[in-house]
């Protein structure tokens, strides 16, 4: 069947059978991004799309569409600004607007974060434009996330304390502390959250020789390594990258409380 010929009532019933996920996400983009959207927009309003059995298979190919195996293409800049209008979409649920900032974090320190794994050597599937025009697409979008930060949820700090450190400002780091407090009574060093917000604070200080020492530590004791030749910036969002997946496998319901 040729479904470019289907009348608009049909593709819509097509594109509303999917998963629930998939549609909460169309309706907040049409909300909130006019046309002509970014391409990636079709995995949410293209009715010829495949259709999804559940919302983990369609959210998987829909962030690889965005940032495509961690790696930076043409498109991705463009796609980053459907990621920002979820993570600041109170429809979207906690965990999911989490996810939207982590994939935000990710997508900006790619460049670092891959120099750190291939150090000496050149990392490979680069593309050093499309790097840095998503590095500043993100950068663009961070003060308004960071904005959110007294309506958002824990789970939500946690990944907006990410980029606060990886966009360093003489305005945002020195709120880091205060706005940490609560994470560095309730989380002990040792534990992923606590050792995440203090490793945060440690590169809001802006001391590379207290950086480079506790990621040294951390890393020996828990994370995977780099090679000691590696830019100290490169190493520390390295490092942090791998914290905050693992805080993301360790929130609990109590974390996306308003």
């Amino acid at each position: 069947m040729n479904t470019s010929a289907e009348p608009e009532p049909a593709r819509s019933n097509a594109i509303a059978s999917g998963p629930p996920l998939r549609q909460l996400f169309r309706d907040v983009i049409a909300d909130r991004l006019p046309s002509p959207r970014p391409p990636q927009a079709a995995m949410l309003f293209d009715a010829e799309v495949a259709p999804y059995r559940d919302d983990q298979l369609f959210l998987g190919d829909f962030y690889n569409e965005i940032l495509h195996q961690d790696t930076c293409q043409p498109a991705t800049a463009g796609g980053l600004a459907l990621l920002a209008a979820l993570a600041v979409d109170d429809r979207i649920p906690a965990r999911h607007r989490f996810q939207a900032v982590d994939l935000l974090f990710s997508a900006a320190t790619v460049a670092d974060r891959h120099l750190a794994e291939a150090w000496p050597a050149t990392p490979q599937h680069t593309d050093p434009d499309s790097e840095t025009r998503a590095r500043s697409a993100v950068q663009a979008h961070v003060p308004h996330l960071l904005a959110r930060w007294s309506a958002e949820c824990p789970a939500v700090h946690l990944a907006l304390t990410g980029l606060a450190v990886a966009f360093p400002t003489d305005r945002t780091l020195p709120a880091l502390t205060p706005r940490l407090q609560t994470f560095l009574h309730q989380h002990p060093q040792g534990t992923d959250i606590g050792d995440y917000v203090r490793f945060a604070l440690v590169l809001a200080a802006q001391d590379e020789d207290q950086t480079l020492t506790v990621t040294e530590k951390l890393t020996a004791a828990y994370w995977r390594g780099t090679a000691r030749g590696v830019p100290t910036r490169a190493r520390a969002l390295h490092l942090l990258g791998q914290m905050l997946t693992k805080v993301g496998a360790a929130l609990t319901p109590s974390h996306a409380k308003q």
